[in-house]
């Protein structure tokens, strides 16, 4: 058994997919997930909705910051490992909002680490030796770079520049101490920007599609050319297995894409391929586009150096990004009821309508 915390959120629901398609292809044995989530508003069930109702995954709905509600998950469930996603993750919410990414990120990974501890001191000698726990960060803990500077590796100094990347910064930071202080079986994967199916629609990527073909705006920040390094989601989710597996206790991995790409580049790579796959009756996609008032602290440039994890793990990306932006227009085109739930608000109600009675 393994615990995914944030299972039902973006990268985390495709983890699930990923973990579970993974094992059957490599021909593993079946191994079923706890999917701890508390659900907010970016936490939607109906992502593993399939694994949820086949048993392969069971949802347990609480705060990672619940201490009772972690202690008892572990208790009942007894993982070999946990995979924290669990985050606060948009820049945007942190500047109006900072507290919520205080609670999850810092006091929410602090009383995770607290009860993991405690989990693991209890397990016999063979188990203790073999648990692991995974904290998936960002590559925004580390700053912003100019055009000219070298990629982040993992000995770049902190600077982390918003209430969200400094919240992960403090949730590294924690990771790191508790595994140096008390031996805690840690590793740590800081990612590049992830985009792919069933992203929330807040972000740059899914916001740009479903405008798009709504007619609506396409709104870039400034002057367009802050540049992020773009992965796509499920080649980070193998990163992570392959991190579980074969990475060293206590050693972070940075895993980036490969793909520095201009927001402007992103959004009219974006257009371009609407305007191959969904053509709209007059005019070209990009006629929406349109710049407006930079964000607050927004850093210029991100770029992760991804040598370690492949010299030490063996992993590299399979997608670049024309081959991933395409699967991914391809998937929002092609589910539009999962997207319907999620601008209605729907989802949320999916619990009630499809899992009632499942839960343990």
């Amino acid at each position: 058994m393994v615990l995914i915390t944030g299972g039902a959120g973006f990268i985390g629901g495709n983890f699930v997919h990923h973990w579970m398609e993974r094992r059957a292809q490599l021909g593993l044995a079946h191994e079923p997930v706890v999917v701890y989530d508390k659900l907010t508003y970016a936490g939607n069930p109906a992502t593993i909705g399939e694994h949820l109702k086949s048993g392969a995954a069971t949802l347990v709905q609480a705060d990672i910051a619940d201490r009772d509600a972690v202690r008892a998950a572990l208790q009942k469930y007894k993982p070999r490992a946990i995979v924290h996603f669990a985050a606060e993750s948009h820049v945007d919410r942190s500047i109006h909002g900072p507290g919520e990414f205080i609670h999850t990120n810092m006091v929410g990974t602090f009383s995770l680490l607290e009860e993991a501890r405690a989990y693991w001191m209890s397990l016999p000698e063979g188990e203790r030796a073999a648990f692991r726990f995974l904290h998936v960060s960002t590559d925004e803990v580390y700053g912003s770079l100019s055009d000219t500077d070298p990629a982040f590796s993992e000995t770049t100094p902190y600077a982390p520049n918003s209430p969200y990347s400094a919240s992960k910064a403090g949730s590294d930071h924690l990771v790191r101490a508790y595994h140096h202080t008390y031996g805690f079986p840690t590793l740590t994967t800081n990612c590049s920007n992830n985009y792919g199916p069933y992203h929330f629609p807040e972000k740059l990527i899914p916001l740009m599609i479903l405008n798009a073909l709504d007619g609506k705006a396409l709104p870039v920040y400034g002057d367009g050319l802050n540049i992020r390094d773009w992965l796509f989601v499920r080649d980070h989710c193998e990163a992570i297995c392959q991190v579980l597996e074969k990475g060293r206790l206590g050693e972070t991995y940075n895993v980036g894409g490969k793909n520095e790409i201009r927001n402007i580049d992103v959004v009219t790579t974006i257009c371009r391929k609407l305007d191959a796959l969904r053509p709209k009756a007059s005019g070209r996609y990009e006629d929406q586009i349109t710049y407006v008032a930079d964000r607050p602290g927004h850093d210029r440039r991100y770029a992760i150096d991804p040598t370690k994890i492949e010299r030490e793990i063996g992993w590299k990306p399979a997608e670049s990004f024309e081959t991933g932006i395409d699967k991914t227009v391809r998937w929002f085109l092609d589910n539009t009821e999962w997207i319907d739930t999620v601008r209605s608000g729907a989802y949320r109600d999916w619990i009630q309508t499809n899992y009632q009675g499942r839960q343990g």
